[in-house]
């Protein structure tokens, strides 16, 4: 199924006020424009470095730029596949 995005803008907002981050969500962006998943671990497949939260959560995480940046969002299969910014967590200076 093809990506529905919904609240795009709340990342887009982000970016205005982050200049360095833009060519990291534009990766991104391009890469769910192309994405066609039918299944959670297809998100996986196709983000290895995203998590999916807990048992029957339907929320993923994605590390963006090196993990510089982070978002969670809701995802939904039926009728159509939408994903949702359920929380949008973007951290660039968190330490590991």
């Amino acid at each position: 199924m093809k990506i529905h995005l919904i609240k795009k803008q709340t990342i887009e907002d982000y970016i205005k006020k982050n200049a360095q981050s833009k060519a990291s969500f534009e990766i991104w962006f391009s890469i769910i424009k192309r994405a066609d998943w039918n299944e959670p671990n297809e998100i996986i497949s196709t983000f290895n470095s995203a998590d999916i939260l807990g048992n029957g959560s339907v929320r993923v995480v994605f590390n963006i730029g090196g993990n510089k940046y982070r978002m969670i969002c809701r995802y939904m299969f039926e009728p159509s596949l939408k994903l949702t910014l359920k929380g949008v967590l973007i951290f660039s200076d968190f330490a590991l």
